[in-house]
């Protein structure tokens, strides 16, 4: 349970710092409104961060999905453990949207735009294309989930400064991934930081319009992610 409880919180203070930093660089009448991509790659990345900080020496902070199957698939995490990890980081990134929404009220009341507001809580194509779009989570999560599982190889050790899941170069990683691969998709590279939040969107009131949660596109953070996930294990397992 202490284990699922920083998943919990560490996937919570994830999403509640990410999907914030959407919502002040989005909403109208921030103070932060139309900082623009680099202010949301760096708040993403400080996010993941926080998170990993809270959860690691609890948990090994995986906070997404996607890293849970990698590392199972490698070997290096138990298949039991692995549906009340899944559990814990859904919940938590539902709840930390949830807070988003309550922390941002006024500014969300505020917004027209309902394309804005769905943008704080989820991820939506700049260009639909499914195929396309799916490949891009692909590419994004198996990048992201190979470099976890090579931080913990002989060499980036917690004597060269790494670590097997160490908060800076996570952070780095997220960092990099947004700025280069960021902006076809949003970058969800984790089910959990997508689609219980996209649920917080369908379920909470908003006081000037919203539109629909983007259900037909809601599978592609979910489905490229874990494949991508699934990919990143096989070329560690094969190679190393």
């Amino acid at each position: 349970m202490t284990a699922l409880s920083a998943e919990f919180i560490g996937t919570l203070v994830l999403v509640l710092m990410g999907d914030g930093v959407c919502a002040c660089t989005g909403l109208e009448k921030s103070k932060g409104k139309g900082a623009g991509w680099l202010t949301v790659t760096l708040g993403w990345g400080f996010a993941v961060m926080c998170g990993v900080f809270i959860a690691g020496p609890w948990s090994g902070a995986h906070l997404n999905p996607a890293v849970t199957l990698a590392l199972a698939l490698a070997g290096s995490f138990s298949w039991s453990a692995l549906p009340g990890y899944i559990l814990a980081q859904m919940l938590g990134g539902f709840f930390g949207a949830a807070l988003v929404w309550a922390f941002y009220k006024d500014h969300y009341d505020a917004t027209a735009d309902p394309d804005t507001k769905l943008g704080t809580f989820c991820t939506m194509p700049a260009i639909r294309n499914n195929w396309r779009n799916l490949f891009c989570e692909f590419v994004g999560t198996a990048l992201l989930c190979f470099c976890i599982l090579l931080f913990s190889t002989k060499g980036n050790t917690p004597e060269v400064g790494m670590g097997s899941l160490g908060a800076f170069p996570v952070t780095m990683l997220i960092m990099a991934i947004g700025m280069s691969l960021g902006g076809a998709t949003g970058y969800a590279i984790n089910p959990a930081r997508d689609l219980p939040p996209r649920i917080a969107h369908a379920i909470l009131p908003m006081k000037s319009e919203k539109r629909d949660s983007g259900w037909g596109y809601s599978w592609i953070p979910v489905a490229g992610p874990l494949l991508g996930a699934a990919f990143a294990a096989l070329c560690f397992i094969l190679l190393f």
